[in-house]
């Protein structure tokens, strides 16, 4: 697991030339997907920023949610939807502090991240009363 300067250089290079599209526009229906572009990468960028601080710097999931001006409950499932920490995401989309846990050990080791458990128990259908 590596640093993730390198994608969150990325994502805020794409909003800032989104960014650049948009002040070119000539009229505001024009400009709007651009914005929305820019948007989204920031949003992306936030929520590599934050799994960057929490895995590389030790900052905790509080101090993270704080830091980009989020309640601590939101920022599990932002961090879940990262590069870095999905494969430690819990089956409800959320990473945890035991979570983070795991992954800064498995970097400290230099263990690859689990695979998704791609052996999920088939649905099943089940009578909900006897008829």
């Amino acid at each position: 697991m590596g640093t993730g300067r390198p994608e969150l250089d990325a994502l805020i290079g794409h909003a800032a030339a989104a960014i650049e599209r948009a002040a070119a526009s000539t009229s505001a229906s024009d400009a709007l997907p651009h914005i929305t572009e820019a948007q989204e990468r920031i949003t992306q960028a936030v929520d590599e920023a934050m799994a960057a601080a929490v895995l590389e710097e030790g900052t905790s999931l509080r101090q993270a949610g704080q830091l980009a001006n989020l309640s601590e409950n939101a920022v599990g499932p932002r961090l879940a939807r990262t590069s870095r920490l999905m494969p430690y995401a819990s089956p409800e989309g959320r990473v945890t502090r035991a979570s983070v846990e795991r992954a800064r050990y498995d970097a400290e080791l230099g263990r690859p991240a689990p695979q998704p458990d791609q052996s999920a128990a088939p649905l099943r259908f089940r009578r909900r009363r006897a008829t």
